[in-house]
């Protein structure tokens, strides 16, 4: 009878009922978790989720997560939050090439955040960030993922350094096909020092035309509803979307583009002729065209109260080197020749674009959380200041869960990668962040990070607080070379 038996134990096994099937194997299983569902704004408590590679490949109630499937490490959440990993899309490397080394050391400083994305909008390094995009994507050099528009569209000699200057229609065209076929680029960045008005419109409806993305600065010169119809992407900066509010928009950009208005006189006629019921309808067309909103409110909020606010004690300075913090006296300088009317106009100029956050959001325009931290912007730490710009959007009217979506899934929208990014389910990029507190019941817990999963790697607190304490080191050792006489 035992032979008889195993000859037919093999059969028997086959015909086995799946509950006595070998598990599967994943690499990392996340036990023990809420799953914050960033679309719905819910939770879901209990779950457990495996990853292999880079990618999510299950997700579920954390008993039968642990049935089914074994790992070779198993993370345990201890009932805490996960979301998707943040990004931050607005972001700048620059300064000049002897800043290259202090700006690569940003890098560690988004992921030590919770940030697994950022968008660089453009510097004057722009080759060397290209190039770090294809590293950090090949896995030789250590950071976020990194999105890039390569070098900005400008005209003809701008303030701004590393751009493609053009005159000419002939001019875009070059610069859109170097962007495009040599660059790969991810989007186009166009600003407006010294491009033509003509030509910031014809950019956008060629590059659109190319199938890039398309975000800037729009000139004076224009109306924000001409931006929007050539095609515009994301309009950086609140303030140019305070500016469509403005009853008499069209007049003040024709008496500008005319020189009869300095740029002075346009921003105080847009603000005293800003009407919710205008602002409104030109927001519910951004929505219409599919256009999203960049604030950089913490940035510009920054800037405008550099006359009241000490920053001389900020911890973020321990993680900005001495070249990099130079590059702050640009603007720190500009705000200490201000007299006190001009100094009382910006603080109630950021105060007034600011309120229209809420009213974007109930016209259903996307808003997406990008920092504009970099050189040049003082005080606006790279990382730690994504937390700070979403906290303000709470501040001035957002949902706890807006300014997560903001941070988790606007810019995967933007992108039009949102069956890859922005939600935490099977077939998803495995870039995760393990929060003790609910962002859903206010945003500052995105701060209260305990593990990052980037690209399926695992960043455990004490991983990451390595990451700040080797940040903080290299910045006190370049600190002290430069002190030597």
């Amino acid at each position: 009878m035992k032979y008889l038996f195993a000859a037919l134990a093999p059969a028997l096994l086959a015909f086995a009922p799946p509950a006595l099937a070998a598990p599967k194997q994943g690499d990392v299983i996340i036990r023990h978790v809420t799953i914050v569902d960033v679309e719905t704004a819910k939770t879901v408590a209990g779950q457990a989720v495996v990853l292999k590679g880079d990618d999510i490949v299950a997700v579920g109630a954390d008993a039968v997560i642990a049935k089914d499937w074994h790992a070779a490490r198993t993370i345990e959440g201890k009932g805490g939050y996960l979301i998707p990993g943040l990004w931050d899309m607005h972001v700048h490397f620059g300064g000049g090439p002897e800043l290259i080394e202090e700006n690569r050391a940003l890098l560690p400083l988004y992921v030590a955040n919770g940030i697994t994305t950022i968008r660089d909008c453009s510097g004057d390094l722009p080759e060397q960030v290209l190039a770090w995009r294809g590293e950090i994507a090949a896995g030789s050099l250590f950071g976020p993922r990194l999105l890039t528009s390569g070098a900005k569209i400008e005209g003809i000699a701008p303030v701004w350094k590393g751009t493609i200057e053009v005159g000419s229609a002939a001019d875009v065209d070059a610069a859109l096909d170097r962007l495009k076929t040599r660059d790969k680029v991810d989007f186009v960045k166009i600003t407006d020092s010294t491009l033509k008005p003509e030509l910031f419109l014809y950019a956008l409806t060629k590059a659109k035309a190319l199938g890039l993305r398309t975000s800037g600065h729009i000139p004076m010169a224009l109306t924000v509803d001409q931006a929007v119809d050539a095609g515009i992407s994301s309009i950086e900066h609140l303030d140019y979307a305070y500016n469509a509010g403005a009853k008499d928009e069209a007049a003040i950009a024709a008496d500008f583009a005319a020189k009869r208005i300095d740029r002075a006189e346009a921003n105080r006629r847009l603000d005293a002729g800003f009407d919710r019921d205008t602002a409104m309808a030109a927001y519910r067309r951004f929505a219409a065209k599919g256009v999203f909103v960049t604030p950089t409110l913490n940035g510009s909020r920054i800037i405008a109260y550099l006359d009241r606010d000490d920053h001389s004690k900020d911890e973020g300075l321990a993680y900005i080197g001495p070249k990099l913090r130079k590059t702050y006296d640009w603007r720190i300088e500009r705000a200490a020749k201000a007299d006190a009317a001009a100094i009382a106009a910006r603080h109630k100029q950021i105060e007034d674009v600011a309120t229209i956050l809420p009213m974007l959001a109930e016209a259903g325009v996307p808003i997406i959380a990008g920092t504009d931290a970099g050189f040049l912007n003082s005080y606006n730490y790279p990382g730690f200041g994504l937390h700070d710009e979403i906290e303000l959007f709470q501040q001035k009217g957002l949902t706890p869960a807006q300014a997560l979506a903001s941070a988790t899934r606007a810019g995967p929208a933007w992108f039009g990668q949102l069956d890859r990014y922005g939600a935490i389910k099977p077939g998803m990029a495995a870039d995760l962040v393990l929060l003790t507190k609910n962002p859903l019941e206010d945003i500052a817990a995105t701060r209260a990070i305990d593990t990052v999963v980037m690209r399926g790697t695992v960043q455990d607190r004490a991983a990451l607080d390595k990451m700040l304490v080797d940040a903080r080191a290299k910045v006190a050792a370049w600190n002290a070379g430069a002190a030597k006489p």
